[in-house]
């Protein structure tokens, strides 16, 4: 059994989405970030960086913090949705890296300056929308010739879905990026993840354009 403390953010959503993927058995602890709870001191025993997600896995006495590293464990623990080969694996590798060093924490720069705190910046906002539009667009065109990030869908894709899920707060238009709807409406699809992007609370439906 895995315990996945949690909230409902796209970090938090990545590896529930895996472990809906896996059929894992695990059990969603709420942590309510807008609350404080991430400060907890038995919290902090497992997060030390106070972040969600973090999991327990009672099977081998691990626990573990980083959703990156969450999910190229649970990769390497099942063989799945990582490959094993050099090539294969490297390129999920650095799709996933892609999202951990700049898709999650620019977009997370635009929620704060587009969304929660409008007109606190113009310079911010205008550095950061544009930063947006340019990771939209590298993936855009990665995805013209590739049906999923890496070769076939991986953990790379699960980690990019739950922040593209938020393309509305990021002022963007997902029919200016054609291979990336596709792709979102493909993921979107799946049982699995449709499951996954609920824990630990109803969020409402996965947003999709008009």
């Amino acid at each position: 059994m895995i315990d996945l403390y949690t909230w409902t953010t796209p970090n938090g959503r990545k590896v529930s989405i895996m472990l809906e993927e896996l059929e894992l058995p695990y059990k969603a602890i709420p942590i309510h970030i807008g609350k404080g709870e991430q400060n907890a001191p038995d919290f902090l025993k497992i997060s030390p960086n106070n972040k969600i997600p973090a999991i327990v896995d009672h099977d081998t006495d691990l626990s573990i913090f980083e959703s990156g590293a969450i999910m190229v464990y649970l990769a390497e623990r099942t063989g799945r949705f990582l490959p094993t080969e050099t090539a294969p694996r490297a390129q999920v590798m650095q799709w996933l890296m892609w999202q951990m060093g700049g898709l999650g924490p620019m977009l997370g720069q635009a929620h704060f300056f587009l969304r929660n705190n409008k007109g606190l910046s113009q310079p911010a906002e205008e550095r950061f929308a544009k930063e947006t539009q340019r990771l939209y667009g590298v993936m855009d065109r990665h995805l013209t010739d590739s049906h999923y990030l890496g070769p076939d869908y991986s953990i790379a894709d699960m980690a990019c879905f739950p922040w593209i899920a938020r393309h509305d707060w990021h002022e963007v238009d997902l029919r200016e990026f054609p291979n990336v709807l596709r792709w979102y409406r493909e993921l979107a699809d799946r049982p699995a993840v449709q499951r996954g992007y609920q824990v630990p609370a109803d969020a409402g439906p996965i947003p999709m354009p008009e």
